[in-house]
């Protein structure tokens, strides 16, 4: 069922001559000029000159793969994205999925896309050959997925969804569901959901309610509700695989008492499929990611819903952990993404854009200048590039560590555990800052409807909510994962920060000023955690978006640390950029560090203290 790393190249020709892809079509549509959505020489500068990919290949699980199949599957994702899902991103984001004789109808463009996306091998690219993957690495498939991100997120979902469900079958399902789920789904002739929240619920898990009653046959009947499903329904495929949340009867109350079911739209009965009373109880109409429908879900009206039981009972929120935590990864993708897009748009909107005169010009016949040439556009600009740049090395550095996790390396594993939070919650929330200021530089261009700019904003917020909002990710951070293991993780984060600042020729300034904000987290971090071993956990836990924010900085600052020793001393005018957004980081972003460290310690308790009739 396999296929080898050597097929890929097979499989992408053959892709390319089944869909012939109309030159040009990745022209921003109102402006009429080039958007490259993501840089291609700075996916080549994280890939080969600061992450040094091809070691990868190293590790017998990718023994077979290289740069030669490497930059042929990004290329081809890199075209798709470019000429094929950038110019339907408006009329999907204009013209959402609708609900019609109880099934959710996507637009026509999608249906034309989704098959092409299939044919590239993007659901089980990482996944291995025995399962029918093609075993690259998560290193490699991050920078393929942020073309196809930045072109059209809404489109990607439905792919990056199935990924995450055919995994979590892959790594705890049983042999039928294995045989009978996983080649539909990885095939990509079926889809995958997670079906986690319900409408009282909320992100609190522990509060599900969906019940699974034992039917004497080795399945289960379920009922309940699900709500903001994406991709729950849709008419790209004939079948659609829920991984949902649910409850037996009888099982402990709380986390502890949550299993893993999936649910199929349609059922297998022999060789056929047939309804399985999961139904649409709704739509929900978004401000963003409108190309994929958000769903309310209704489970087991007709009390004949049937659900197989993943791995084992009341083990689903550890399993569906895996699942959330990839869906993080993908979150903070596509929120750089997001971000690069606008970045790119507004960088080459203010290089053509005339208006305004030098500062010295005298007279008023002087001609204009494009907007570039004024400072405050600039300052706009490079702090764009040092979020949109600084988030993407975060993401790639941590599927390199997903890749050697999964080969075996426990702190690759630790460090992974340690950044999620940091890689789903800084693009997003510095993302939307992002894609603000992409916003700013068009001026009143920028805020109407007929640019693109609004569009991704409205896009770029919902990352900040998606898996976890940001206030639980800080809660994450600093409650759990930084403490684990006594500290041991963010011990290894201090040796990697310190291999970076021990580069040759790296400004000494930054350096140290790096080694100081990292120790300035680790005191802050042993202060806090001392805090709430004494018993005062709420005031261990009261600043910890703060706490997640100082964090990131620091992070940040170590991958611009990182891309600066790749570019120095070299004259190009894209290292010379790579050293001005280091510069920029480092002076402007790590000074806040102590001032939020302060505020972390301080346990200030104004929101903690206020009562809600006060507010």
């Amino acid at each position: 069922m396999g296929a080898s790393p050597r097929a890929v190249l097979a499989r992408l020709d053959a892709a390319r001559v089944r869909h012939s892809i109309a030159p040009g079509g990745f022209l921003s549509q109102y402006t009429g000029r080039v958007n490259p959505l993501i840089r291609d020489r700075d996916v080549d500068f994280l890939l080969y000159e600061v992450l040094h990919a091809e070691e990868l290949c190293a590790l017998p699980a990718f023994a077979s793969h290289g740069r030669e199949t490497f930059d042929p599957f990004i290329r081809e994702a890199r075209r798709l994205a470019r000429e094929v899902l950038f110019p339907a991103y408006r009329p999907m984001d204009e013209t959402p999925p609708r609900l019609k004789d109880g099934g959710v109808v996507v637009h026509e463009r999608m249906r034309a896309m989704y098959p092409q996306l299939v044919a590239l091998g993007l659901i089980a690219a990482t996944r291995p050959e025995a399962v029918g993957g093609q075993q690259l690495p998560l290193t490699v498939s991050t920078f393929a997925n942020a073309y196809l991100m930045a072109a059209n997120l809404s489109a990607y979902g439905y792919v990056g969804l199935t990924t995450g469900a055919g995994h979590l079958i892959e790594a705890f399902g049983d042999a039928f569901l294995r045989e009978t789920f996983l080649p539909k789904l990885y095939d990509g002739q079926w889809t995958g959901t997670m079906a986690l929240t319900e409408p009282h619920a909320g992100s609190s898990l522990a509060d599900v309610t969906t019940v699974a009653t034992p039917a004497g046959d080795g399945t289960y009947r379920i009922r309940g509700a699900k709500i903001f499903i994406s991709g729950g329904d849709h008419d790209l495929t004939e079948n659609i695989v829920h991984m949902t949340l649910a409850r037996i009867e009888g099982a402990p109350a709380g986390i502890k008492g949550v299993s893993l079911f999936a649910v199929p739209k349609h059922r297998p009965e022999g060789s056929a499929l047939v309804p399985n009373d999961v139904a649409v109880a709704g739509v929900i109409h978004k401000i963003g990611w409108r190309g994929l429908p958000s769903l309310a879900m209704a489970y087991g009206d007709r009390n004949d819903c049937h659900g197989w039981l993943v791995g084992q009972e009341h083990r689903g929120i550890s399993y569906m952990f895996q699942m959330m935590n990839e869906a993080r990864l993908m979150v903070g993708l596509n929120a750089v993404a997001t971000a690069s897009v606008a970045y790119h748009e507004a960088l080459e909107y203010a290089r053509t854009r005339p208006q305004g005169r030098a500062l010295n010009a005298k007279d008023p016949r002087t001609p204009q200048v494009p907007i570039v040439a004024h400072a405050d556009v600039r300052r706009m600009l490079l702090r764009q590039k040092a979020i949109v740049e600084g988030g993407l090395a975060l993401i790639a550095t941590c599927a390199r560590y997903a890749d050697l996790a999964a080969n075996g390396d426990a702190k690759s594993q630790q460090l992974l555990d340690l950044l999620t939070p940091v890689a789903k919650s800084f693009p997003a929330e510095k993302g939307f800052e992002s894609n603000a200021l992409a916003l700013q530089i068009h001026g009143g261009y920028g805020y109407s409807s007929e640019y693109l700019l609004e569009a991704w904003l409205r896009d770029q917020k919902l990352n900040t909510i998606h898996e976890g909002t940001t206030g639980i990710q800080g809660l994450d951070l600093l409650g759990r994962k930084v403490v684990a293991g006594g500290g041991a993780p963010l011990q290894l984060l201090r040796e990697e920060i310190e291999r970076v600042c021990s580069s040759p020729g790296l400004d000494p300034a930054w350096t140290s000023a790096t080694r100081r904000a990292f120790d300035r987290v680790v005191s802050l971090t042993m202060e806090l955690g001392a805090r709430g071993l004494s018993g005062d956990v709420e005031g261990m836990l009261l600043h910890s978006a703060d706490y997640l924010e100082l964090f990131s900085i620091v992070v940040i600052a170590w991958m611009w640390l990182a891309q600066a020793a790749c570019a120095l001393g070299k004259t190009d005018p894209f290292y010379e950029g790579k050293l001005s957004a280091a510069q920029y980081w480092i002076h402007t972003e790590l000074p806040r560090v102590e001032q939020l460290a302060a505020l972390c310690a301080s346990a200030e308790d104004s929101y903690a203290r206020v009562s809600p009739d006060a507010l």
